[in-house]
């Protein structure tokens, strides 16, 4: 889990117990959410080490302003990936590292959704497949928890069914 806090917000960023089931093997889902359980971004990769961290990691600050915290929790690869993006010039020298165990309960929680989703599937067939699906179940996480903007497509007072008509016909 890393926790990653920036001017704008604070976004929390974990990898650790979530996974997805593609082809019978378990593929690891890496996922964002800020302090307020915003959903950032989300990565799906068959492999758990420092180069999948890095990867998410950097997926999750693009678009997002230069964090000043990153909070994380027992897993190495994690601190590692850091470490080195701090090396490699892409996280600034400032940002503050820590370790803490219990900031992933708000991403737990939201983990739950996707895994209410996933499990009557029971599986998919590729990595492909698992990021639209995973795409549109995060979609619609974020239309509930109006992350969304939409405002052509009907307004705060529209239903979820004509907000879905409206961005599928755009």
């Amino acid at each position: 889990m890393a926790a990653v806090s920036s001017p704008g917000g604070r976004f929390l960023a974990d990898g650790c117990e979530t996974y997805v089931k593609v082809r019978g093997e378990w593929v690891y889902l890496y996922r964002a959410v800020d302090k307020a359980g915003k959903t950032v971004d989300f990565f799906l990769s068959r492999q758990r080490d420092i180069n999948a961290a890095k990867t998410f990691l950097r997926k999750a600050m693009k678009g997002q302003r230069v964090p000043t915290k990153v909070t994380l929790d027992a897993y190495a690869a994690s601190h590692r990936a850091v470490a080195d993006l701090k090396a490699g010039g892409e996280l600034p020298q400032r940002v503050i590292v820590r370790s803490s165990k219990y900031l992933n309960n708000l991403i737990e929680q939201d983990h739950r959704r996707i895994k209410q989703r996933l499990r009557p599937m029971l599986g998919l067939k590729s990595v492909e497949t698992a990021a639209i699906v995973i795409s549109g179940i995060e979609l619609a996480e974020k239309i509930k928890k109006g992350q969304f903007k939409i405002g052509k497509l009907g307004g705060r007072r529209a239903m979820p069914q004509e907000i879905w008509q409206a961005a599928l016909a755009a």
